[in-house]
C-alpha cells in the first residue's frame, strides 16, 4: 500500500518514512499541496495521504479540499498532521474533508492505529465495487439497458435526498438510507441471471407465459440476498438491496407483482426505486419502443400519481426535473 507524506519540514518527514516503512508501507514525499496533486493524479494507486497543515504554495487544507473536488476516480484517505489545537482547527479540517488528525509530535502506534482505520473504509469501497460488478454481470446479458445503473442511481438518490430534506416521509430518510439505496440500486435486476435467455433476449414483447417467467427475476433476486442476509444478518444495506430487488415492479394501487402490495405496504426504498426506474425505461430506446422525451416520460409519471406510484415520490420527482434531465445528459440514454 503506497502512502504519499506530504510535508516541507525534514524531520517530521524522516519521522513518519521510518514509521511507515516499520510497517510495510511504501512512502511517496512531497514537500507542498501542489506537488501531491500532481503526484496524486499520476498515481491512481495512492490511496492514504499524510499532510502536514502548514506548507508553502499550498497548504494541507487546501490540499485536502482539491483532493475532494478533483475526479481522481478513487477514494482518498486523508489525515492531517499539525501542532495546531482547538475544536474550530478540527472542525475547519473536517469541513475541508480530512478524515483523521494527529497531533504534533506523534506517536507510531497512534499512527498505525489511524492508517487501520483508512484501510477499513477502503475495504468497504472494494465491497461497494463487488457489489456494482455483480450487477453489471446481470446486466450484461441484457445489452439493451447501457448505462442503466449509473443513472437509476442518480435517480434514486436524488429523490432519497429531496424526500429525507421535506415533505411528510422526511422522519423516515436518513443519511444511511440515502446511501444505502445509492449503493443497492444496481442490483434490482440481480435475479435475471435466473431467467432463460429466449426470454430474457427475446427481440420483442413478451408471450403472458414469457412474461409470468421474466416476472421471477424478482423473486429470484430476493432469494439470493435474502441467502446472504442469514450470513450477515446485521447489514442494513442487503435489507434494503432485498426490498427493492422484490418490490420494484410493486404498484402503489396494488396491481402490481410479485405479491400485489399496496401503498405503505410496500418498502420506502422500493417505492422510490419504481419511478426511477419507469423513467430511465421510457426514455431509453427499445425494441419495440422509441425513445420518450423527458416531457413525454414526465407526462406518463403523472398519470401513474397514485396507481403506479406513491404520490409523494411523484412530488419530489417534479421538483427534481432538472436534476434528472442533468443525470441524462452526464450518462447518455439507453438504447
Amino acid at each position: 500500500m503506497n502512502v504519499l507524506v506530504v510535508d516541507d519540514e525534514i524531520l517530521s518527514v524522516e519521522l513518519l518514512k521510518e514509521a511507515l516503512n516499520l510497517t510495510g508501507y511504501e512512502v511517496a514525499v512531497r514537500e507542498n499541496g501542489s506537488e501531491a496533486l500532481a503526484y496524486l493524479r499520476d498515481h491512481g494507486e495512492c490511496r492514504i495521504v499524510i499532510t502536514d497543515w502548514e506548507m508553502p504554495d499550498m497548504d494541507g487544507l487546501e490540499l485536502t479540499r482539491r483532493i475532494r473536488q478533483d475526479s481522481i476516480g478513487h477514494y482518498v484517505y486523508i489525515i492531517m498532521v499539525t501542532s495546531r489545537g482547538g475544536t474550530a482547527n478540527v472542525v475547519e479540517g473536517l469541513e475541508a474533508g480530512a478524515d483523521d488528525f494527529m497531533s504534533k509530535p506523534f506517536h507510531p502506534s497512534e499512527l498505525e492505529v489511524r492508517l487501520r482505520s483508512g484501510l477499513r473504509l477502503m475495504s468497504l469501497e472494494a465491497s461497494n465495487m463487488t457489489i456494482f460488478a455483480l450487477a453489471k454481470l446481470a446486466e450484461s446479458r441484457d445489452p439493451e439497458t447501457g448505462a442503466h445503473l449509473e443513472r437509476v442511481r442518480g435517480y434514486s438518490r436524488a429523490l432519497a435526498l429531496r424526500m429525507g430534506a421535506e415533505g411528510p416521509l422526511r422522519g423516515e430518510i436518513d443519511t444511511a438510507f440515502v446511501e444505502n439505496m445509492y449503493l443497492t440500486t444496481p442490483l434490482h435486476d440481480i435475479g435475471k441471471v435466473a431467467i432463460p435467455d429466449y426470454v430474457l433476449l427475446k427481440p420483442g414483447r413478451l408471450t403472458d407465459a414469457e412474461f409470468e417467467i421474466m416476472k421471477r427475476h424478482t423473486t429470484e433476486g430476493a432469494a439470493t440476498l435474502d441467502s446472504v442476509l442469514k450470513v450477515a444478518p446485521h447489514a442494513s444495506f442487503l435489507r434494503v438491496a432485498r426490498d427493492i430487488a422484490l418490490c420494484h415492479h410493486e404498484r402503489y394501487d396494488g396491481t402490481g407483482y410479485p405479491r400485489g402490495l399496496k401503498g405503505r405496504d410496500i418498502p420506502l426504498a422500493a417505492r422510490i426505486f419504481s419511478l426511477a426506474d419507469v423513467y430511465d425505461a421510457l426514455i431509453s430506446k427499445r425494441v419495440y419502443k422509441p425513445a420518450y422525451s423527458h416531457d413525454v416520460a414526465k407526462n406518463l409519471i403523472m398519470e401513474g400519481d397514485g396507481t403506479q406510484f406513491d404520490p409523494y415520490v411523484v412530488e419530489a420527482f417534479l421538483a427534481l426535473e432538472e436534476t434528472f434531465e442533468a443525470i441524462v445528459e452526464s450518462q447518455g440514454r439507453g438504447m
